[in-house]
């Protein structure tokens, strides 16, 4: 038998290697762990971990639109906003808060379908600034109706049968379940076929649609996840805060939040944007009460990290080390380690 054909019987196509696999069981401990939690912890903690949890949504939802399938948005509060009074709206109908809080979701998907009609016949920055506008739209559109408290907002009425206590364990839980369903939906969606069509897309629409990828089908479905996701961190908001405001909720700041903690963990991985929520909660918690010294922080912190690691805390450890906690795609195993690289310069000074 030849070398290389003793090495092609070496070698094997594998997803999962044993770092990922122990990682898969330390997450489901940990799952297991935070759904106890507020047991043995207070309103304050389980408030907190809240908040947590509604950033990684969001973070997760905007890098599987823009860093896996290419559509950059600066809009994706207008699904934050319709998912908060989606809530709202629901729950004056009888229908129970918690569960208007699922519905809302959906309600926020159902409304991003015809959207993405209109907006996808846009690209690129005309794309970005669409969905902005359409965002700006609906925070105009919301504001006229005084069912829902015009400019002033409106607040979750409904939730106040809940002891407080009982009521931010409730909303605890359920950030805890949404979150875990939706990074469940975006993995699986990642690793099937339609996953690799997205990044084709990504990398060259023109390209993919000739391989025969149906490129619009895929962008929509994408679209429509971000949106239920979005949708869904938006109706959380309400039942954490009892209260919404169309110019808050609206607002452009939650799209630079998403932009920021992706960019910070690292745009087009997984498990970059858990990193970077985990990383921007924790500026949050320390540095959130100094005003506009705040915001230029993020500014500066945002600019350091294009400069110094343009792939993020989680994109540049994967550049380095080759480490992959949750595959998305394929590797091969079985191939000898690479020589270390020798420095030219070292050789022939010596």
């Amino acid at each position: 038998m030849s070398a290389g054909a003793a090495l092609a019987g070496q070698v094997t196509i594998q997803r999962w290697d044993r770092l990922s696999r122990l990682f898969t069981g330390v997450v489901l401990l940990l799952l297991v762990g935070l759904t106890l939690l507020p047991m043995a912890y207070g309103p304050a903690t389980t408030d907190k971990l809240t908040t947590l949890f509604v950033l990684i949504i969001l973070a997760v939802m905007w890098n599987a639109l823009a860093g896996f399938g290419g559509l950059v948005s600066v809009g994706q509060q207008a699904f934050i906003g319709i998912g908060a009074y989606a809530t709202i709206a629901l729950s004056e109908q009888g229908i129970n808060a918690y569960v208007a809080v699922v519905l809302a979701a959906l309600v926020a998907g159902l409304i991003a379908l015809p959207t993405s009609f209109l907006v996808f016949r846009l690209s690129g920055g005309q794309f970005a600034i669409g969905m902005w506008v359409v965002a700006e739209a609906l925070r105009l559109v919301v504001g006229q109706f005084e069912s829902l408290g015009g400019g002033t907002g409106k607040s979750l009425t409904t939730l106040n049968v809940y002891e407080p206590a009982v009521r931010q364990a409730n909303t605890y839980w359920l950030a805890l379940a949404l979150m875990a369903i939706l990074l469940t939906l975006v993995l699986v969606l990642l690793r099937s076929r339609l996953g690799s069509a997205l990044q084709a897309i990504r990398d060259d629409e023109v390209g993919a649609a000739s391989l025969g990828v149906r490129v619009t089908s895929a962008k929509r479905l994408l679209f429509l996840l971000a949106a239920v996701g979005c949708g869904a961190a938006g109706a959380l908001l309400v039942a954490q805060t009892l209260r919404v405001q169309p110019d808050s909720i609206f607002g452009v700041e939650w799209t630079a939040y998403m932009i920021f903690m992706v960019l910070l963990g690292g745009l087009g991985t997984f498990e970059g944007p858990i990193i970077g929520a985990l990383l921007f909660f924790g500026i949050q918690e320390q540095f959130a009460d100094e005003g506009s010294w705040y915001l230029i922080g993020l500014a500066l912190v945002a600019i350091a990290m294009t400069i110094v690691a343009p792939r993020g805390v989680w994109g540049t450890v994967v550049d380095r080390f080759a480490v992959r906690l949750v595959p998305i795609g394929y590797r091969l195993g079985g191939l000898p380690e690479p020589l270390p690289r020798r420095d030219p310069g070292g050789e022939r000074g010596s």
